[in-house]
């Protein structure tokens, strides 16, 4: 199963994306923003090949099941991983936000 977020793997994994930047030099220069945007791209890409799967089964265009069920698992496990990136940014934002300078 892809990690796309990194996070389950570790930044050295072969197959994540921290170790893809930290490959290559000019890419480590990317933001933070840059990142999150291409993975919820990718988020957004599993929940629609999903939801292709499911009407696809449901109009008796594929016969098996397991492929309906794991596609819909793994957008499901992607989309609440990059939820909780989202819960982890915004508490960090709070923290911030509460800093007196």
């Amino acid at each position: 199963m892809n990690d796309p977020l990194g996070l389950i793997t570790g930044p050295s994994a072969p197959g994540s994306l921290a170790a893809s930047k930290m490959a290559d030099p000019k890419a480590a220069e990317a933001d933070f923003g840059n990142i999150l945007k291409a993975e919820m791209a990718q988020v957004n890409e599993l929940q629609e090949a999903a939801q292709v799967a499911a009407e696809d089964f449901a109009a008796g265009r594929r016969d098996d099941i397991e492929s309906v069920l794991f596609a819909a698992r793994k957008a499901d496990t992607a989309f609440k991983m990059l939820l909780q990136v989202r819960n982890k940014v915004l508490e960090a934002y709070e923290e911030v936000k509460q800093l007196r300078i």
